[in-house]
Order: C-alpha cells, then sequence, then structure tokens
C-alpha cells in the first residue's frame, strides 16, 4: 500500500484544525508584533467564544490590537453582522494610535451594543514560555475605551491616556464634545483622572477614573425614583450591574415603613439561595441591622427578595448612611448571597422622600438610649 500523500495528510486534518481554530481563535486579520518605534499596522480583530468561556463570562473576549485605522468600525461591525461578536461582548483594547473619528465610532458601537470596555492584549497559548506584554491605550482608543457601557480600570502594567486632554479639545471639536456629551461625560473630568504625565501623555490609573466617572467597574451609577405626593410615599432605588440588577424599595404608611430588596439573579438561582438560607440581614455602612434567621426571605419573579417591616423612627438612619446591603448567609459564613449599593449619590432625593414619609405618616421621636 502506498503511503498517503501530504494532500491526503492535508485534507484528513483539516476538520481537526478547523475545529482547534474555532476554539482558539477567530481572527480577523493576522497579527503581527509591533516593534519598538515602528508605526503599529491596522487594528486586528481577535475573538474567543469558544464553550469554556462563554460559560465562565457568559460573553464573547474581543481584543482590538493595533492602529485604529478608519477601516476599523466597518470591520467590526461586519463581524456582528455575521454573528462572531455578540450584544454585551468583553473588548479588551490594546491601541496606542490611531483615527480620533474611527475611535468615536467603535465607542458607539460599543454603547449602543451595551458592551464592556477593559485593557489588555490578546491571549498567550496556555503554555506560552513568552508573558503577555502590557497594553497601551491612547488618544482615539480612549474614546473608543470611553463608550463602553461598563468600563473597567487598568490593572498591572496596563496604561491608558491622552496626548491632549478634551478640555481644550472639545472646545475646538464640535464632534469631540458632542461624542463626549452623548457617552456622559464630562470634559473637566478626564482632567481630573490624570495621575502622571510622561512621554508628552497624561495618564490616568483607577482610582481618579472611578471618582470622576470614566470608569465604572461593572456598576452604573444607583438611581432614585419617588413618588411623594401619594398617601403612601414611595421610594425605588436601583443600581443596574454587569452581573444584573438590585433594587430597594420603601413605603411609608402610618405606624409602619417596609423596606424591599430584590437582587435578580434568575428564578432557579434565587430558589437555591432561599432553600440553603440560614439567617438574612440588612447592612447600613457595612453593620448589620434587623439580623433574623430566615425570616423575610422570599422569591419575587426572577429575584431573591428579603423584606422587613422597619421602625418609622430608625428611618433617619437608612437615609443618612453611605451604603445599603442586603444579605442571605449560608450555613457556612463565609458564603453570603446579596448585594450592596452606594447611597451618597442620592443624597438628595433620600431626604426629600424622609421628609414626605413624615409629612404623611408622622412618628414619635426616637427614645435615647441611656449609658
Amino acid at each position: 500500500m502506498r503511503p498517503a500523500s501530504p494532500v491526503q495528510h492535508a485534507s484528513a486534518s483539516r476538520p481537526a484544525l478547523r475545529r482547534a481554530r474555532c476554539v482558539a481563535w477567530l481572527a480577523f486579520g493576522a497579527a503581527t508584533p509591533v516593534l519598538a518605534g515602528s508605526t503599529p499596522g491596522p487594528l486586528k480583530i481577535n475573538i474567543i467564544r469558544d464553550r469554556l468561556t462563554l460559560a465562565v463570562t457568559r460573553y464573547p473576549q474581543v481584543y482590538l490590537h493595533g492602529r485604529i485605522d478608519a477601516g476599523a468600525p466597518r470591520r467590526f461591525e461586519a463581524l456582528m453582522r455575521a454573528g462572531r461578536i455578540s450584544v454585551g461582548s468583553d473588548i479588551y483594547l490594546n491601541a496606542p494610535t490611531g483615527d480620533l473619528a474611527a475611535g468615536m465610532a467603535l465607542g458607539r458601537i460599543f454603547r449602543a451594543n451595551a458592551m464592556a470596555t477593559h485593557l489588555g492584549t490578546p491571549r498567550k497559548p496556555r503554555h506560552a514560555s513568552v508573558a503577555a506584554k502590557s497594553a497601551l491605550c491612547v488618544d482615539a482608543c480612549v474614546y473608543a475605551y470611553l463608550g463602553g457601557l461598563y468600563r473597567w480600570t487598568p490593572s498591572g502594567s496596563d496604561r491608558i491616556g491622552l496626548t491632549s486632554l478634551p478640555t481644550a479639545a472639545a472646545g475646538d471639536s464640535p464632534e469631540l464634545a458632542a461624542y463626549l456629551k452623548e457617552m456622559g461625560i464630562d470634559p473637566a473630568a478626564v482632567g481630573r483622572a490624570v495621575s502622571s504625565s510622561s512621554g508628552g501623555s497624561a495618564w490616568m490609573t483607577a482610582d481618579p477614573m472611578l471618582s470622576a466617572g470614566l470608569a465604572n467597574n461593572g456598576r452604573l451609577p444607583v438611581t432614585a425614583t419617588t413618588h411623594l405626593s401619594s398617601p403612601v410615599p414611595t421610594l425605588e432605588l436601583r443600581q443596574v450591574e454587569r452581573k444584573g440588577t438590585h433594587r430597594v424599595t420603601i413605603e411609608c404608611q402610618p405606624g409602619k415603613t417596609t423596606v424591599t430588596a430584590y437582587d435578580e439573579v434568575g428564578l432557579r438561582r434565587a430558589r437555591q439561595i432561599v432553600a440553603r438560607g440560614t439567617r438574612s440581614y440588612f447592612q447600613l455602612d457595612g453593620m448589620p441591622v434587623l439580623d433574623r434567621p430566615r425570616d423575610g426571605v422570599g422569591v419575587a419573579d426572577n429575584a431573591l427578595m428579603i423584606q422587613r417591616s422597619y421602625p418609622p423612627s430608625a428611618l433617619v438612619d437608612l437615609v443618612s448612611s453611605w451604603s445599603f446591603g442586603a444579605w442571605v448567609d449560608s450555613h457556612n459564613d463565609a458564603f453570603r448571597d446579596g448585594f450592596s449599593m452606594p447611597l451618597h449619590t442620592v443624597f438628595g432625593q433620600l431626604r426629600d422622600y424622609y421628609a414626605a414619609c413624615w409629612r404623611a405618616a408622622p412618628w414619635p421621636a426616637r427614645q435615647k438610649t441611656t449609658g
């Protein structure tokens, strides 16, 4: 029998090769190394959406690296139309230069499709001997990053910065000013996020970016909705996170205030938490209040629900706290389910609600404790 020809060997291995490529890389353009001092090539788009990645993160991981060229948004949209890139994907950016208009166009695509932006370089093979390089995101890349609905701060040695701050650029460029407004970014906030300058660039770091609202690490700002004129004043606090939505409602009635927390984790997960829970409680500024074994815990639609009758005279503690939490502990105290949300951004609405409750259902002054 004659040995198989090279062509036969190639044909036999093609299905396996195709499977390996689908699992490891769905590449749009070949990746080439960028030499020091050289101009990066046009933006490359690598997509990882194997079964393990989707099981762990729920979203495809899309790596954009190189120079953000004018055709990059068109190529990105083509991959979305082909089903390679999904709504809500995680976008990892590594682009030290690029076309500003293209960066803003990518940012608009990210925001319209609820995508999350990070800094990062394409994954190295599991057994690679060379570590992945640090990501660098400058100018056009920064504006693409700001388009993410969820924006993670840089970590490790990754760097993000601008060669020209938008406080001046926005005044000179109506397009840039309109883009920042569309993304909900105050141009002056970019300057407040700068922590150092070197090499002609202003670099931003994690804490200042969070404080200035340029990054949110997967948590959108808390919103407050109030109905103050009804016989039963109501308040709803809501925070949307990458993993789900948290809500807190308060209802004031004569002699009774009801506080209900909802953690939208899905029906199955909520039932599991209720079944194994041993205690539930609220937290104000990290301190437990109304701590009870299992009482007031249930499932409402797709959410874990924790409800308490709250002492009206203690409502002042809630509305003046910096954070509110609602938790269920299991048999092992090392594990708990629930959430915590900051309140300082909605202090004004909380004060107005407290006043409306007092008008609708006045309560006796809180008794002083004796030492």
